[in-house]
């Protein structure tokens, strides 16, 4: 018996938000000073470190439930089941439905039970529920999967991550042109195959001094609201924190697996920051004492930006389909996914496709 993904789906906001669409923009200080320079220094300074050069934003008439059903849907029909026969549903967000427009977050019902409803899925054992976990929620939906299917309490689940984070951003926050929306699902079920699928994980939760380095905060104009809050974080934070640990969890994934640093084809990680991300890579090889193999890290930022626990999800099925160029997979290829963020969380899983 493995425990396999069967079917993948994504989706992807239509409307594109290009570096350019920011140079009007005020972006302020955390103290509500001005920044010493003109919007394009800071928009080519952003991009030499994220990556990004555009990003996806849902539209106006759309919540994070919607997108999470249409990535359902399409999981569903790659995988060809029938969509009552599912024992969970399990959704990673961390703000809910935020109506455009609105600063609060609807959860009740869960994001969960909203996409259960809007498939028609009748069969009331079918349970739903959602992950607050940051932006490693998607993967830490699969090792809990996992582990329904080795308790026998499952046979098919539905894991998605959705997330609009372009509805709980400070437009004064330069920050801001890092986060985007979208939505990543897949089909895990327990299989009669001998090998392959998911063969370890690792999950760590760093709370004592990290806890708050990604947070809820005011605007950094000091005239807006002082009620409504913001995502915030301290990038530098953050950056020192992930190189420092999730090479080392990656590591220790892989060792539990029984799979070699040779055997890995691929690593599906967070897409957080482009610069954050290849330090990430470059010091889990140097653990290895090797050097980083070409194309081993597909990479989606660039085009889509930070879409939290959609990242993932997202890129995965973006290269199943064939849809990033010179990145594939092949049946028996063994891959990492890992994730960082909020919590501050961090978690790997090491995957036979």
């Amino acid at each position: 018996m493995s425990i396999k993904m069967t079917g993948i789906g994504s989706f992807i906001p239509n409307l594109k938000r290009k570096n350019s669409d920011f140079l009007n923009h005020e972006f302020l200080n955390i103290d509500g000073s001005e920044f010493p320079h003109d919007n394009d220094v800071t928009i080519a300074k952003f991009k030499a470190i994220t990556g990004i050069e555009e990003r996806r934003y849902l539209e106006d008439e759309l919540s994070t439930s919607d997108m999470a059903t249409v990535a359902a849907q399409r999981a569903i029909e790659d995988s060809g089941i029938d969509a009552e026969t599912l024992d969970y549903i399990i959704v990673a967000h961390n703000y809910g439905d935020v109506k455009f427009g609105s600063t609060q977050s609807d959860t009740v019902p869960s994001i969960a039970t909203r996409v259960k409803h809007n498939l028609k899925i009748k069969n009331p054992k079918c349970v739903g529920y959602d992950v607050l976990f940051g932006c490693p929620g998607w993967i830490e939906s699969i090792i809990q999967a996992q582990a329904f299917m080795k308790a026998g309490m499952a046979q098919k689940c539905l894991v998605i991550g959705a997330e609009a984070l372009s509805r709980v951003v400070d437009k004064f926050d330069r920050d801001s042109m890092i986060f985007s929306d979208g939505a990543g699902a897949a089909i895990i079920e327990l299989t009669n195959d001998k090998e392959g699928g998911l063969l370890a994980h690792e999950t760590a939760t760093f709370a004592y001094q990290e806890a708050h380095h990604i947070f809820f905060g005011k605007s950094n104009n000091e005239a807006a609201d002082e009620n409504t809050r913001y995502i915030k974080m301290n990038g530098r934070k953050i950056y020192e924190f992930a190189l420092t640990e999730v090479p080392k969890a990656m590591k220790s994934c892989l060792d539990k697996s029984g799979k070699t640093i040779e055997d890995v084809k691929k690593i599906f990680i967070h897409q957080a920051n482009e610069k954050m991300d290849d330090a990430i890579i470059k010091r889990f090889y140097k653990l290895h004492k090797l050097p980083v193999p070409e194309n081993v890290m597909p990479m989606s930022i660039h085009e889509l930006g930070n879409s939290s626990v959609a990242t993932v999800p997202t890129l995965l099925d973006l290269v199943v389909k064939g849809k990033i160029k010179d990145q594939e997979l092949h049946k028996d290829d063994v891959i990492i996914l890992a994730s960082v963020g909020a919590g501050m969380n961090i978690n790997a899983v090491v995957y036979q496709y």
